[in-house]
Order: C-alpha cells, then sequence, then structure tokens
C-alpha cells in the first residue's frame, strides 16, 4: 500500500463543509473534506460522520465509474445507484467519497491509482479519522461500484485487504469493452426502423418473434447482438440507449485508434472485413463533410438553450470547465451523425478531434477522449472542422476480429472452431480493462462479495455476472460458497428509471423497469451481517446461460436471490380485448424468494403515465405470497399496458425508506 499523506491545507476553501447535509438529513451529520497529495496526483474525498449514538463501527464507500469528482454522493447526484448518505448514516456507518486520485475522468498513466490504490488510502486514512472521532478502533468497511465502479470494486477486492466485503454491480469482463458497444451500435445502425415492431413482439400479448419481417441483413444484426448478450426487452429503450453509448464511445475511440491504429484502415480495404465489399446500407451511411464552427457552445449555456447537452457531462471536473460540450456549425450533413469524428483541421486545436453524441439542428453534442480533450480549449468560431464517421462505422463491427475462445459469446463467429473473419493482432479487451479498474478480474478476494446484475441491462450484459461468477468458483473451489453470491435483477436496466418532468413517454419508462437501488441496499447490509455476524447472505439467483442470454426460472422459490417475482393477468391472459367502458379484472400472484422478505407496497399503473396512482390498502408487511386482485374500466381507446409495481422489504418495515426491493409485472389492454 502506497503511503497517504495529507498536504496540510487549512484555509477556509477545505475547512468549510462542502455540503450543507443539514439540508436533506434532519439527524446532525459531521462533515470532513480532506485535500491531499497522492504521488504526484489530487487525491480529494469527503467523510460524512453520524453522530456517536448512530455510529456501530463501520464504513461504506461507493467506488465511481470515472474519476475526477468525490462530490456526487453528497450532492445525491446519484440516489438511483443505491448507498445515500442517508443510507450509510441510517445503517450505522458513514461514508466515504473519494475522486480516486484524479481531477479528469481519465485514468493516466497509472491506472492503479484511480482502479484501487487511491481509493484504498482513503479508506485507511478514514479509519484514522474515525479513531479520533469514535475511539481507537477498526471499522469494518464495505466498498460497491456500478460499471466502470463495478470493474474497480473488483479490482479493489481482488488486490488490497482494505475492505471486508464489497458490492460490484452492473459489471463487465475483460472482454467487454469496446466489444459490448460495437455490436449494438452495428444493430442501431441497422435495425433502427424495425424496433417499434421488435419491442411490440416482446410486450405482453405479442407474439414473441422478433424476426418476423425482418430483411435477412436486419435478422443477421439481429441475431448477432442477442447471441453477444444483449437483452432484447432493452430495445424499448433504443433513443436513450443510442445518445448515451455514443457518449461512451466518445470515451473509447482515441484509446482504439491507439490500441489498434491499423483496424481503422483495414476495414476498408482489407478482404473480410466488411467495409471492404460494404452493404448498400453501409455504403450509404457514410459520411465526410467539411464545415466551419459558428460558435463553441458551454456547458452552462447549453443548459440554457435545452438542447440535452447535459448527457456524459455528469462527470465533467474543473479541470474541464473551458473545454466546449456542443459545436453550432454553418452546416450539418443529412443522416446520422452519431459517433462521427470531428476533427479540427484550422485554428488553434487543429489536429485534434472531437466525437459527435448528437444533434440539434446546427449543434452538435460532442465528448471528447483521453488523448485529445486538453487541447481543444482553444477552438473557435471560424475554425473549419471536418465530419468522418468512417472511424465510427468501423468500429460496428470489431468485435467480429476479436474471438476469444474462453468466451462462449465469440462461438457465432467461428466454423469448425476457427474465426470466419479475420482476426487483430491482439485483444485490446483486457487493455480497456486495465485502464478502467488497474487489474483484470483474477476471482482472488478474501473478503465477502456480492455481484448484483440487471437482466435487461443494455450495458453491462448479463452473461457477464455469470461469468465472474464461474471464474471466483474454478479458482477458489468449495470456499466460494462462503464469501460470493450472484444476484440478477429482473426489469432492471444499467441505470435506474428517470422520468423527467418534460418526459411524455406512454408507456414511461418507470412501467417498464424498476430501480434497483434497494437490492443494492439490502446487499450491502447482507454483507455486513455476514461479515460482522456470520450470517450468510440469502443464496445466489439460479440461472442458465443460453446463446448469450440469461434465463432464470419463472417462481421466486425456485428462483432464489432476494427479488419478488410478479405475475399479471388481464381477464385471465397476457392481453384483453375490450370496448371502451368494459371492466377488466387484474390478477396478480406476488411471491418473495425464501428468506427475502415480505411484501410492503403494492401499486398498480394503467394509462401509461408512471403516475402508480392505485395503492392496495390491504398490506400490513407480514406476507411473502400474496394474490392481488382489482378491475379497471378504460374510458379511450387504445393499446395500454398496464403494471403492477411492488416492493418487498426484508424485515416487513412498511415505513422505512431504504432496501425495499422492487419488481414488476406488466399486461396488454387493447380498447376498440
Amino acid at each position: 500500500m502506497t503511503e497517504f499523506r495529507t498536504n496540510g491545507l487549512k484555509d477556509p476553501e477545505y475547512d468549510r463543509p462542502y455540503v450543507d447535509v443539514d439540508e436533506w438529513r434532519d439527524t446532525p451529520v459531521r462533515h470532513r473534506y480532506v485535500h491531499g497529495g497522492f504521488e504526484g496526483t489530487d487525491l480529494r474525498f469527503s467523510f460524512y460522520f453520524p453522530p456517536a449514538e448512530r455510529y456501530e463501527g463501520r464504513f461504506f464507500q461507493p467506488i465511481l465509474a470515472v474519476s475526477g469528482t468525490e462530490h456526487l454522493f453528497g450532492q445525491q447526484l446519484l440516489a438511483g445507484m443505491g448507498g445515500s448518505i442517508d443510507f450509510a448514516i441510517d445503517s450505522g456507518g458513514y461514508m466515504v467519497e473519494s475522486n480516486l486520485g484524479r481531477l479528469t475522468p481519465f485514468p493516466g498513466e497509472d491506472s492503479t491509482v484511480t482502479g484501487f490504490r487511491a481509493s484504498a488510502a482513503a479508506a485507511e486514512y478514514s479509519r484514522v479519522l474515525a479513531g479520533e472521532m469514535y475511539g481507537e478502533h477498526r471499522p469494518y468497511g464495505y466498498c460497491y461500484g456500478g460499471s466502470g465502479g463495478g470493474f474497480k470494486t473488483m479490482s479493489c477486492m481482488e488486490n488490497t485487504d482494505v475492505w471486508d466485503g464489497g458490492l460490484p454491480f452492473i459489471i463487465g469482463g475483460p472482454q467487454s469493452m469496446p466489444n459490448v458497444f460495437s455490436v449494438q451500435a452495428h444493430a442501431m445502425r441497422i435495425l433502427w426502423e424495425k424496433f417499434p415492431q421488435i419491442v411490440d413482439a416482446l410486450d405482453p400479448g405479442g407474439d414473441g418473434d422478433i424476426y418476423a419481417r425482418l430483411s435477412a441483413e436486419e435478422r443477421e444484426a439481429l441475431t448477432e447482438v442477442t447471441r453477444m448478450g444483449f437483452p432484447p426487452r432493452g430495445w424499448f429503450d433504443v433513443r436513450r440507449i443510442a445518445e448515451g453509448y455514443t457518449g461512451v464511445w466518445s470515451m473509447l475511440g482515441n484509446n482504439m485508434i491507439k490500441y489498434d491504429p491499423g483496424y481503422f484502415e483495414d476495414f476498408w480495404t482489407v478482404p473480410g472485413y466488411l467495409g471492404a465489399n460494404p452493404t448498400e446500407s453501409l455504403a450509404n451511411a457514410r459520411i465526410q463533410h467539411k464545415t466551419t464552427v459558428v460558435q463553441p457552445i458551454m456547458a452552462d449555456e447549453a443548459q440554457r438553450l435545452g438542447i440535452g447537452a447535459a448527457t456524459n457531462t455528469i462527470f465533467r471536473t474543473e479541470a474541464m470547465a473551458d473545454i466546449p460540450v456542443a459545436l453550432r456549425l454553418e452546416g450539418v450533413p443529412t443522416g446520422k451523425l452519431m459517433g462521427a469524428m470531428l476533427s479540427v483541421t484550422t485554428g488553434r486545436s487543429a489536429g485534434h478531434n472531437f466525437w459527435i453524441i448528437s444533434t440539434h439542428d446546427d449543434v452538435v453534442i460532442t465528448g471528447q477522449g483521453e488523448t485529445e480533450f486538453a487541447s481543444l480549449a482553444g477552438i473557435a468560431a471560424g475554425d473549419e472542422v471536418l465530419i468522418d464517421n468512417s472511424v465510427y462505422l468501423a468500429f460496428q463491427t470489431y468485435h467480429r476480429h476479436q474471438v476469444d475462445p474462453d468466451f462462449p459469446v465469440w462461438d457465432q463467429f467461428c466454423m469448425a472452431g476457427q474465426p470466419i473473419y479475420p482476426q487483430r493482432p491482439n485483444l485490446i479487451g483486457p487493455q480497456f480493462t486495465i485502464a478502467g479498474a488497474g487489474s483484470v478480474q483474477s476471482g482472488r478476494f478474501s473478503g465477502k462479495v456480492i455481484v448484483v446484475e440487471c437482466l435487461m441491462d443494455e450495458a453491462a450484459y448479463p452473461w457477464q455476472a455469470a461469468w465472474y461468477d464461474e471464474l471466483v468458483h474454478k479458482v477458489q473451489g468449495p470456499a466460494a460458497d462462503d464469501k460470493f453470491r450472484v444476484w440478477f435483477v429482473d426489469h432492471a436496466m444499467h441505470l435506474p428509471p428517470v422520468r423527467a418532468a418534460t418526459d411524455d413517454l406512454r408507456p414511461a419508462r418507470t412501467t417498464r423497469i424498476v430501480s434497483y437501488a434497494g437490492v443494492l441496499e439490502q446487499a450491502l447490509r447482507d454483507l455486513v451481517a455476514w461479515v460482522e455476524h456470520g450470517l450468510p447472505a440469502p443464496a445466489s439467483t439460479a440461472y442458465e446461460v443460453v446463446e448469450g442470454q440469461v434465463v432464470v426460472p419463472a417462481e421466486a422459490s425456485a428462483r432464489q436471490g432476494i427479488q419478488a417475482t410478479v405475475e399479471v393477468t388481464a381477464n385471465g391472459g397476457a392481453r384483453a380485448d375490450v370496448a371502451v367502458g368494459d371492466e377488466v379484472e387484474f390478477d396478480a400472484w406476488v411471491e418473495v424468494p425464501p428468506g427475502a422478505g415480505t411484501v410492503v407496497a403494492a401499486e398498480w399503473d394503467f394509462d401509461g403515465s408512471g403516475d402508480y396512482a392505485v395503492h392496495s390498502d390491504v398490506l400490513d408487511g407480514s406476507l411473502s405470497r400474496l394474490r392481488v386482485t382489482t378491475a379497471h374500466a378504460f374510458t379511450e381507446r387504445g393499446t395500454y399496458f398496464p403494471a403492477l409495481r411492488v416492493r418487498t422489504q426484508r424485515q416487513g418495515n412498511m415505513v422505512k425508506p431504504h432496501a425495499r426491493v422492487e419488481n414488476l409485472g406488466r399486461v396488454r389492454v387493447v380498447v376498440e
């Protein structure tokens, strides 16, 4: 462990509270903000300490997906990701939040710092402060993180013995990047107009045939992305996925060029690559267009314009404050520009590039990569730029040239055990993993670990948690059962459902997917019970992997884990066809896995608004299996997807806001 040292700063900037916790928490919380040096980097962190009467000798430490800030939880910007300050205090602990040792969202030359060493230093120093505040003791520590933070949490547990328990959630594996994003980008380019019919086939009462009425190219693309692990139910949210993960591409693109520079020429020239003999759709998608910057747009201006430039800016830090988040251009070409490179050809930033995340009339929303961002502050009106999506189109089939026999989802690209496409000299997935987490997963750790994965996750494909489950059991043998669990969460995606005030999507996201925050909070409490009291966490979810898709049993008693199952019918089936004014009978069966708690809330949404206005008033927190019935008449024609959302709680507490585990069931009602 590298020694951590504070730099002794005592000026008012660091003495004053960084977050006024009392604004949202009735119980006073003592707060401490420390600015220190860590091997030439800026390690900053915040500690949130409860009063002595609330403290039980432990701490919780969120590990962020990227470095650069230590105030996301303090400002409640990641409230849906579980483990809030309020939860930590309610669970008898204090919270540690760190910027991972960097002032930017990029790892720098030594990724072990952002991967696990800076987090470990912050954790160890927090124990020093806890001793000063509560008397000498050694607090138990629990780290947790999602997505890139899940990678880092695994590295924290596998490379140090600082924490007693870890909760990596929505995790990937060493071949995740860039491959999970390339295959979905390829599918989105080809299937964009067909997603509504695919979603309709999968919705309750649909025929289930996602391949109906697709061309040969479309069927191939959908088969490819599904066998690679993308959960088809997630395509309902394709517009958010397209913009959000084009933002992720903007952080990957420059490093892809660095790791494999020859690929992007080979793709368009060498036989065996799609670009050397392009399909009509690929040839038509290619864009190369010169234009001029009219106005660089900074983050505050973009928000005033309401052009959605906050996309991918949650991790923008002070070090990036002078870099535009969007550009107004003299002319924007027709066609899909998402993912295109925007190269600056004149002016102070000449020779550097942005990546286009989305477009709004003559404005392009931009992202930037690690090797370019520092040089982009000088872009100005009048600078000439070139928009070229050749690199992004080549990226979309990169996974075909990264066959790894250790991962069965790549078997589709082999025949008689040999790859059917040319293969690149190196697998670059592990390089991305090391850059993001400081190490590649080994499956070896000494503490307790619970992995939480979502069955509709569009970025951390569910089979990746199954891969880590297999790895842990392979290297640790029977001992793994005494320290490791994996829980799959149904009806949940990579990010919790967010319903904006201006969001008029029907059915609303909150009627299709649930928040997994309650699962994370319960998992942290189960880690505490397991580590500190020897009470084993509930059993792992039962599952199997079939052609890249994780399949779980329908019944909660067989599925296990901690999430209830919800089965709903309308007039006895998955679909009801009725007339305006007809009363529809809704019947639901709810079952909680053994030992996972009881039902504390059940609420109906009939119109797709996400309001869940009809609440069941017969619950008392005592039942783990129950039937919920109601009736509703629809006054207007249309197709509706009524949903029943339930919440369970381990102790059956009807009031406590924490560790409430959600699931839902849906049906289709067609009103003629």
